[in-house]
């Protein structure tokens, strides 16, 4: 017959392991069921009723268990080390838990993942291998219980990273305020510990590090890839994802964010999806970090953008112009003050106002046709890259060839954004067949935008813009969307001040402000006529002048629980 474990309401419910094992020198009663760890004092303090005090953990919020020795954790004793002649024969298994519970008083409302560890001995035997035997059959039973019960979320989990799994994890120590090594050190590194991860850490040395060495890596070695840093790493990976020959299965890489950048938006987007209350700071790392052991693996949405000058590269988050992007790169000169630069960049420029003309199309998100045109109709991607026209009011007439950028601001480089001049690459990447040739109109299903001076315009593809800017409240990492939000010129300072407040709660696109539209595309072309601006893509300055863009549905693999 098996145990019974009681519970509250007075019925029982079978376990599969129990247990008496001492914490901290009392003894307890542990029990293991399908769902749960329950932890019950024998002797001590009781709860009221004179019931002895239990605590239960749910297995969903367990990373992992080990069963080793006192001093030593297994398979680390020394080689030729007698186990049975030690003094003490006793055995230990520890487990991991990261249960959601309320912040600390001072430190504000909600709920945030904290780390709990229990160390149970084993001394049931005075032969110390049957301890360690019996450890080892408790951690094993708790391992697979916690990867039965993943935190699952409502839809778009399309698999899961195998176990046990290898990491590539890549870190930018110049991220934010430049503490990403002592944050890994500090929290993750523990983390893919207890949850038994091997992982190979590089820390990138130069802007577009990550880039190059991605697009060369032998990918089979690893099962997935993690970013350490702001947004501007994971532009680098995704990117020399795109250059690979196998791009095609090299996109599918399952790709893990861990904040430590200033933006942190894919991280705060990752949480908004999941329904969890908002974090920043470290709060944030320790729930990425959790997400990133648990392996659980969604589609990501990916836009292509192209440039008049056959630069293209693959987008996870926003493209902007205008206000937008102008404090994302002047801000750069603040980032000394972590996530606050973008507070200081909004003020500075908020008190210099500039309006910019420009041209605005865009293919909504109800027209599902591809354009084809008849030339286009049988030509590979490669093909299309060969329709130069010297008639061409832009440099190039193709909807874009691929090019690598290497002016990533985000990434590691501390000084001022620059460009280098490459030669151009071959075609890489699914074909762009909603967009046409830039010295083609649009097509006649597009929108085209009456007017034409703008303070910003900001296409994004995710839920956030930064770890306190929901930008877009409904998107989702599949969705296929490009949420298109753009501000008209004639918008008063105070007025503009007060939509990037309300966008903190996500309330922005309720105000009713009339020179604030917000519309769902699928495709967008923007064509500046001001001669100088900035325009960003995932927060990295490209080149200035004509850009379209489209989004791919569910290009790419992010793990996101």
């Amino acid at each position: 017959m098996e145990p019974l474990e009681p519970v509250r309401n007075g019925a029982s419910r079978p376990v599969s392991l129990y247990g008496e094992f001492s914490v901290k020198g009392v003894r307890h009663a542990v029990s293991l069921s399908e769902r749960e760890l329950t932890v019950r004092r024998l002797a001590g303090s009781s709860s009221s009723g004179g019931k002895p005090a239990a605590t239960v953990f749910s297995l969903a919020d367990c990373l992992g268990c080990r069963a080793h020795l006192e001093e030593q954790q297994e398979g680390q004793h020394e080689e030729g080390e007698d186990v049975g002649e030690r003094a003490d024969s006793s055995a230990y298994f520890s487990a991991y838990f990261y249960p959601l519970r309320r912040r600390r008083r001072w430190a504000g409302a909600g709920l945030v993942r904290h780390r709990v560890e229990h160390r149970f001995r084993v001394s049931a035997s005075g032969d110390p291998r049957v301890n360690l035997e019996e450890a080892r059959r408790w951690a094993r039973a708790i391992r697979e219980g916690s990867a039965r019960n993943r935190p699952q979320r409502t839809g778009g989990v399309c698999a899961e990273v195998r176990s046990p799994c290898k990491i590539l994890l890549l870190l930018n120590p110049h991220s934010g305020k430049g503490q990403a090594h002592s944050l890994f050190t500090a929290h993750v590194q523990h983390m893919l510990q207890e949850a038994s991860i091997p992982y190979t850490l590089i820390i990138t040395e130069r802007q577009n590090h990550a880039r190059e060495l991605v697009r060369e890596a032998d990918l089979s070695q690893w099962d997935a890839l993690a970013i350490m840093s702001g947004d501007g790493l994971l532009f680098e990976v995704v990117n020399g994802l795109m250059e690979r020959e196998d791009w095609e299965e090299a996109i599918k890489t399952p790709l893990g964010v861990l904040p430590g950048g200033s933006g942190n938006a894919v991280a705060a987007s990752i949480h908004h999806y999941c329904g969890l209350q908002p974090m920043s700071g470290e709060d944030l790392l320790v729930s990425c970090g959790f997400m990133l052991c648990k392996g659980l693996v969604s589609c990501l949405d990916l836009t292509s953008v192209c440039t008049a000058s056959n630069q293209r590269l693959f987008s996870f988050l926003s493209l902007a112009w205008g206000f937008v992007a102008d404090v994302d790169i002047e801000s750069e000169k603040y980032r000394y003050v972590g996530a606050a630069r973008f507070t200081v960049g909004t003020l500075v420029r908020l008190a210099s106002l500039r309006v910019y003309q420009g041209k605005l199309s865009y293919l909504p998100a109800e027209e599902s046709g591809s354009y084809s045109s008849p030339e286009q109709s049988t030509e590979s991607p490669t093909d299309v890259s060969q329709q130069i026209s010297s008639s061409s009011d832009y440099s190039d007439s193709s909807p874009c060839t691929n090019h690598p950028l290497h002016n990533s601001c985000n990434s590691n480089n501390a000084l001022k954004p620059k460009r280098t001049n490459l030669s151009q690459v071959s075609v890489l990447g699914p074909p762009d067949s909603l967009l046409v040739p830039f010295n083609q109109p649009v097509p006649a299903h597009w929108t085209v935008v009456s007017e034409q001076d703008f303070v910003l315009v900001l296409a994004v593809y995710q839920s956030h813009l930064s770890e306190d800017l929901i930008a877009a409240p409904a998107s989702r990492l599949e969705d296929g969307v490009i949420h298109l939000i753009y501000v008209k010129a004639g918008i008063s300072r105070a007025a503009l001040l007060r939509l990037f407040l309300a966008m903190e709660k996500g309330t922005h696109l309720s105000t009713n402000c009339p020179y604030v539209v917000y519309v769902k595309a699928r495709a967008l072309r923007l064509e500046p006529y001001s001669p100088k601006g900035t325009i960003t893509v995932d927060g990295e300055l490209v080149e200035y002048g004509p850009v379209q863009a489209q989004i791919h549905g569910s290009l790419a693999r992010l793990i996101a629980g």
